[in-house]
């Protein structure tokens, strides 16, 4: 992913917000990315998750609990592969 992305987060209650995807360019762009909310006068910083070579991931932040960690991932993964 080298783009902005917009997704769908889902939460345990069954609500869902749009979150904001941002490769990091501080770093290698294909390994770190950058997480927000959309649409927010002052988007909020969730954390970032990081990437390794071999397609694990790591979650750098407090904001987003387990289940939500993976649907990030998830997301990130799938468009890396079209």
């Amino acid at each position: 992913m080298t783009t902005e992305m917009k997704a769908w987060l889902k939460h345990r209650d069954g609500s869902s917000n749009v979150i904001r995807i941002l490769p990091d360019r501080n770093g290698p762009a294909a390994q770190f990315y950058l997480l927000f909310t959309a649409y927010d006068a002052y988007p909020a910083d969730l954390g970032r998750i990081l990437f390794d070579a071999d397609g694990y991931w790591i979650y750098d932040g407090d904001e987003l609990k387990v289940e939500q960690q993976e649907q990030v991932a998830g997301m990130i993964m799938g468009t890396a592969r079209r």
